[in-house]
């Protein structure tokens, strides 16, 4: 088990950016940070969840969505427990709530698995970001 909080959303105008954070905590069992596949998920309002970016904590493998890629960056800070989402350049299309979550084990993460929301057992409660034009 771990327990994962976002933050770091807001409003901005199209062309800016924002830095989410996602602080991983309170580990039980097989989890710790240094052995995580974490993700970022979005979802707008009437639109299914998508994976935005994902990383294997141990390998630094990261993996970044089509349509954020280029712009979206994620990375780790394990002296702090946390992940981030750098995300510049952003659109309306951006637009949504953002999730962070976590597993210890994502199978075929390098192939894809990684944006499966269904292959991650625990989440963050979401963080609201507004892109405007």
């Amino acid at each position: 088990q771990v327990h994962l909080v976002e933050s770091g959303g807001g409003s901005v105008q199209a062309g800016g950016s924002l830095r989410l954070s996602c602080v991983a905590s309170e580990y039980r069992n097989e989890y710790a940070f240094d052995n995580l596949y974490v993700a970022w998920f979005r979802q707008a309002p009437g639109k299914e969840r998508e994976g935005v970016a994902a990383i294997y904590t141990f390998k630094d493998d990261t993996f970044v969505g089509n349509s954020v890629n280029g712009r979206f960056t994620i990375s780790q800070d394990s002296a702090k427990n946390t992940l981030y989402l750098q995300m510049n350049s952003l659109k309306p299309e951006d637009t949504g709530m953002y999730y962070c979550a976590a597993d210890s084990l994502v199978p075929q993460f390098t192939t894809g698995g990684w944006g499966r929301a269904s292959e991650y057992q625990h989440w963050g409660q979401g963080t609201q970001v507004t892109v405007s034009s």
